[in-house]
């Protein structure tokens, strides 16, 4: 936290403060040279005096002050938000022009009506006025930026207005050669005999908004009001005089601001953020004398992403009394973690997050009263002395100096028991008021000089909590101090204090979602070890037992030196194993309470994966809906050969037969074929609630287990089973692609997609190997498929006849498909018009796509590539729909109700 006094000067004259105490009387006697405070410009653009109250710099303001450099420019969150928000609102323009022609129709006819009834002369005026304003009223603010040395916002409001200037030249360009008929409707008029149209987003306007924006006019009362006048009269004249539509206003106005903000972005926006100079003659106007300032270090690691959205903290020395503990919260460092905050609140069932967006003054006053509580429930908390705001900008919060140590930066033996236990109590006594904390992690708890905890950072609290958030603080405080002591001690310390039922009922809130971001890096962190430990034994033991093999290798048979390999594989695995820190707490509750739920809370409204899933659906329908609109469903279906339809549905019934022989050919022990038959149908009903490329591993895995074969066998030959089919549907597709590139050739050359395939994969392994990270990624991967995989395949490989009926069973499977696509498309008289490789080709890269979406079954990513592809090979577009839409209904809707029916047979047999 203290630095050099050296380092200080620099740091204090870089920053624009003066010399600490002690520095020659000769610095004074020097012209200004940046040395002394100088007027800094508000962020509304006025100059603000260094010294307090306004009167010029004195000797009482020659303070130290060591703080961290300020960057000249930072990247505000609140702009990108905004730019955010202005796509959204271009797009929602666009949508309602290309989807409500109606709307804008009748629109434009009530607001042409309603103007023209406008007298010419006030319209001529108007326009006059509005015409020259537009231009003045920039070139105005300009000159009164540059007489207050404000450059850099002119420039950054210049080069908006360039860049909006060229999105309204492609804009336009796109509207009048591209865009459907309703949004060049809704966005242009007729301009007169010739057919000559307007221009749907006006040249001139966009650049200006984006200029004033940029520049930051709008944070200018009187500029404001000056900008919207002439921007309202500007859009009437135009709109009267029959220029233009509402709908090209309002996007001339969302691109420009749009522009602005997104360039504001991109290059920064000038640094506004009170310095420490500021903050002490902030301290000096609510009654303090400061004689320094010193910046506490940010913490390094997964807290950072935490802390930065708390505020700069200071440690403040007083001419007289004690020192401060001071925290400033600017409106920078309160975007930080924006988007973490809208998520959290978005995904979390049942949680009150904090507001993703607080005023300044929301947020003072909330962590005052925060403060306030807890120190009236009896917690020791930080005692809140003071409170000002530091400008427009930025507030601060003076707290009593704690002069202690956090938790964190506490070496393991000092975290005693009697610690735990006064940690344990000052929850206790928020929640005894039912105030929650929402960050007990290490950083938040701080251990005074006397060993007593005083618990930090109540700004993200509750109050008036419900049981839901509190036992989360009670699941959060468990892991922080498991994560110091082992589980048994941070478990009876939480005991002793809180009692065991209320210990328990926190047992199904101690999962990850719902403890702090910090501290799910940290189990993640320790995961990534614990798994590395444990292939480091498995691959030790591995070496070992090959070393004894080679040593006897005589004095046993081989099926011999098989067994013992396996058997000491197995040994290392389990010897390895170790439980994560959440599992021993819960091991540790139930030992006092067994009856305590284990059951995780539902926690989240929505996952990653479902809104994943929901967006790709809905692109998928939007495809098939869009091109459905033109089929004529009826003299198809009329058409229809109805018995390639039964040649489909016997294929589709065929490859579950095909599915249990590709399974069983790596799976050395005895497992009944018909029983693994019925476990593929019931895959058609997992398919339908989880990803193609998920459900069925876990499903065939799990009813391996239940057939007798040991956890980490069944993993493994599943695992076996899924390498292989990679590998041969890789084969596939290169052989069939191989074909198809040479059916219009007289000579056997390979297609220029096989080509482009082979060179992209080329790439792709270039590249893994030449970074570091990528390499290294790849290299644990595939040592793990070592370790797990490939010995379950040297046993396979002792039985050829497994082997065969292995890869028989995958070959066989995409040939039922195969067959299965190709019957449908015969069944609308399709099948002259394109070969088996094409349709080989074509399923194959469905299927590959289809098991990589994170849709359900693929649902919308596999119909959109097999029509995209069916119609690229030379089929129309109604058969290729009608084709793909059968095919679909016979391997995927249609097996939904026998699996299911398999599914609950397999459940009540307890072989899944």
């Amino acid at each position: 936290m203290i630095r050099d006094q050296e380092e200080t000067e620099v740091t204090t004259k870089e920053q624009g403060v003066s010399p600490p105490d002690g520095a020659s009387a000769d610095d004074d006697a020097r012209p200004d040279d940046g040395t002394t405070p100088r007027p800094r410009p508000r962020p509304d653009g006025d100059d603000e005096p260094a010294g307090p109250h306004g009167h010029a710099p004195t000797a009482a303001d020659r303070v130290e002050v060591d703080e961290p450099l300020l960057a000249a420019r930072v990247h505000r969150p609140s702009d990108l938000v905004r730019l955010l928000v202005g796509v959204l609102g271009i797009a929602v323009v666009l949508a309602i022009a290309a989807f409500a022609h109606g709307t804008t129709v009748g629109l434009e006819e009530d607001i042409n009506k309603g103007t023209g009834q406008a007298p010419d002369l006030l319209i001529k005026v108007a326009a006059l006025v509005s015409s020259i304003a537009v231009l003045l009223l920039p070139v105005a603010f300009a000159i009164e930026r540059l007489i207050k040395r404000d450059g850099l916002r002119i420039a950054d409001g210049v080069l908006a207005a360039v860049l909006a200037h060229g999105v309204t030249l492609a804009t336009d360009l796109w509207v009048s050669q591209a865009a459907p008929d309703t949004i060049q409707d809704a966005l242009t008029r007729s301009a007169g005999a010739g057919g000559a149209l307007t221009d749907p987003v006006h040249g001139y306007l966009a650049p200006v908004i984006a200029y004033m924006t940029a520049v930051g006019m709008t944070r200018r009362p009187r500029w404001r009001v000056a900008l919207w006048v002439v921007l309202l009269m500007d859009a009437f004249t135009m709109l009267v005089s029959g220029y233009t539509t509402p709908f090209s206003i309002i996007l001339t106005v969302l691109i420009g601001w749009s522009v602005a903000y997104g360039t504001l972005y991109a290059v920064g926006s000038p640094n506004v953020r009170p310095t420490g100079q500021t903050l002490l003659a902030g301290l000096r106007r609510v009654g303090f004398r400061p004689v320094s300032a010193m910046r506490a270090e940010v913490p390094e690691g997964p807290e950072a992403s935490e802390v930065s959205d708390r505020g700069r903290r200071y440690h403040v020395t007083l001419e007289d009394g004690p020192p401060l503990d001071v925290t400033v919260v600017d409106r920078e460092q309160q975007a930080q973690g924006f988007f973490y905050r809208v998520w959290r609140r978005l995904t979390l069932r049942g949680i009150t997050t904090g507001r993703s967006l607080q005023s300044l003054r929301q947020a003072l006053e909330q962590e005052a009263l925060l403060a306030y509580a807890a120190i009236a429930a009896g917690a020791n908390a930080p005692r809140l002395i003071a409170t000002s705001e530091l400008g427009p900008d930025a507030v601060m919060l003076v707290y009593e100096h704690l002069g202690g140590r956090t938790l964190d930066s506490l070496p393991d033996e000092e975290i005693t028991d009697e610690l735990s236990l006064n940690a344990w109590e000052q929850v206790r006594a928020l929640q005894s008021r039912r105030i929650a904390h929402r960050r007990l992690t290490g950083d938040a708890l701080v251990v005074d000089r006397s060993g007593n905890v005083i618990l930090t950072d109540l700004r993200g609290g509750e109050i008036a909590a419900g049981d839901l958030v509190l036992r989360m603080d009670i699941a959060q405080l468990l892991t922080t101090l498991g994560l110091r002591v082992d589980a048994e001690r941070a478990v009876a310390s939480a005991v002793s204090v809180l009692g065991p039922d209320a210990v328990a009922d926190c047992l199904p809130l101690l999962q990850p979602i719902a403890l702090s971001r910090s501290t799910r890096a940290t189990l993640r962190k320790l995961a990534r070890e614990r798994a590395e430990r444990q292939r480091e034994a498995v691959l030790e033991s591995s070496r070992a037992a090959k070393a004894a093999r080679e040593a006897d290798a005589a004095a046993t048979s081989p099926a011999a030196d098989r067994k013992a390999e396996k058997k000491a594989l197995d040994n290392a695995l389990d010897g390895a194993r170790e439980e994560d820190l959440l599992s021993q707490i819960r091991q540790q509750v139930l030992l006092i309470r067994p009856q305590a739920p284990v059951e995780p809370a539902r926690l989240e409204r929505i996952r990653p994966r479902t809104l994943v899933s929901f967006i790709a659906g809905a692109f998928g329908a939007y495809f098939l809906l869009t091109q459905l609109a033109h089929v004529d469903f009826a003299t198809i279906v009329g058409q229809a050969q109805w018995g390639w339809v039964g040649a489909a549905l016997a294929f589709s019934a065929l490859s579950y037969f095909a599915a249990a022989m590709s399974l069983l050919g790596f799976v050395p022990e005895r497992v009944p074929f018909l029983r693994t038959v019925v476990a593929q149908v019931a895959g058609s009903f997992v398919k339908l609630v989880a990803p193609a490329a998920v459900g069925g591993v876990a499903l065939n895995t799990r009813f391996l287990q239940r057939a007798g074969v040991r956890p980490g066998l069944a993993v493994a030959s599943v695992g076996a089973s899924q390498l292989f089919g990679l590998a041969s549907h890789i084969l596939l597709l290169l052989s069939f692609g191989y074909l198809t590139g040479t059916e219009k050739t007289p000579e056997m050359t390979p297609s220029r997609t096989v080509i482009a395939g082979l060179l992209t994969v080329a790439v792709l392994v270039l590249v893994v190997t030449a970074v570091p990270f990528m390499r290294k990624f790849v290299a644990t991967r595939v040592r793990a498929l070592f370790a797990g995989v490939v010995p379950r395949m040297l046993d396979v490989l002792q039985r050829p006849q497994k082997l065969v009926t292995g890869i028989g069973g995958m070959l066989l499977l995409t040939g039922c498909f195969v067959m299965c696509l190709d019957a449908s498309i015969r069944a609308f008289g399709g099948g002259q018009a394109i070969s088996y490789a094409s349709i080989a080709v074509v399923f194959l890269a469905g299927n590959a796509l289809g098991s990589a979406a994170p849709t359900p079954g693929g649902m919308g990513a596999v119909e959109t590539t097999l029509t995209l592809g069916l119609i690229a090979a030379g089929l129309e577009k109604e058969v290729a729909i009608s084709a793909v839409l059968l095919f679909r209904l016979m391997t995927f809707w249609l097996p939904v109700l026998p699996g299911w029916i398999s599914f609950n047979f397999l459940t009540r047999k307890e072989s899944i």
